[in-house]
């Protein structure tokens, strides 16, 4: 039998070591190093494979055409986004917990119609409750299609067999891939989950909304280590005691990351803050 190597991974920041470490040297988290062990026939095979060349096409030849979107009511993340959602697009969408993510997503979803919601953190009970809350009997929720699954295999198989123009994701913490080790969460199942609802995105044209929670030190396991696989990174900011709220693009494939959209939070979810200048002097006295 082929002898097998023994390697040892972080499974909170995927950092390999060659011996055992009650503490990872790359993270610094107590108790995260498992034991893997890696094959050496496994290895002399991927050395020995032989590969195909890949096949290139000229630059002049590439056929120029205009990004195609389709343009939102809402005119603070239409300007963010660059004009519009770009079908296809995979969007992650980062900020603290409690500051609005939610809200603004369901708010998204109303305004697209046959968008499926994946709700990992909420029951659909949870999420229709915040629904009638922030929209009443209104009828564009009506359209919106609601799911509790977490499995990221169904999910990306969901949305290339329906083919939505939006699918979101809340939130990539808490789903999971069956052929990845560890718990949802960490970074090796974030990064297989979000590779998955990649290929989904790509191959079906649905655009993608992905959720992620980042703490106020930028947690390792979270949506940092997404940055380089989506097409646009928004975070929405503000103080989640205050009502204002900050949208602003760190990463835009198809647009600027010039631009800042504002909101207020009230009971009837983020509002748009049309002339920024009146909400922030109107409290200001006289000179």
């Amino acid at each position: 039998m082929a002898k097998a190597k023994q390697l040892f991974i972080c499974n909170n920041c995927d950092a390999q070591f060659s011996k055992w470490s009650g503490r990872c040297l790359e993270c610094g988290k107590w108790g995260s190093i498992g034991e893997e062990p890696v094959h050496e026939a496994t290895l002399k095979q991927e050395k020995s494979a032989e590969y195909q060349s890949a096949k290139t096409v000229a630059l002049k030849d590439v056929q120029k055409q205009k990004t195609p979107r389709f343009p939102l009511p809402l005119s603070e993340l239409n300007r963010v986004l660059g004009g519009g959602i770009v079908p296809g697009s995979f969007i992650l969408l980062g900020g603290e917990p409690g500051i609005g993510k939610s809200t603004l997503s369901l708010q998204l979803a109303s305004l697209v119609e046959g968008t499926i919601y994946f709700s990992g953190e909420e029951s659909t009970a949870q999420v229709g409750m915040r629904a009638e809350r922030l929209f009443g009997d209104s009828k564009h929720t009506k359209s919106i299609q609601l799911s509790n699954e977490t499995n990221a295999n169904i999910i990306a198989a969901t949305i290339t067999k329906q083919k939505p123009k939006i699918a979101i994701v809340d939130s990539i913490q808490t789903i999971f891939a069956e052929d990845v080790a560890g718990e949802s969460g960490n970074v090796s199942q974030v990064r297989a989950c979000a590779t998955k609802l990649l290929t989904a995105a790509k191959s079906s044209g649905t655009a993608i909304v992905l959720i992620g929670h980042v703490t106020k030190d930028g947690a390792v396991a979270g949506p940092r280590t997404l940055e380089h696989l989506v097409d646009t990174v928004l975070y929405l900011e503000g103080d989640r005691y205050h009502a204002l709220r900050l949208l602003r693009a760190v990463k835009n494939r198809f647009g600027s990351t010039d631009e800042i959209g504002m909101f207020e939070m009230l009971e009837s979810g983020l509002n748009e803050v049309s002339n920024p200048s009146e909400l922030l002097l109107k409290e200001r006295g006289e000179a």
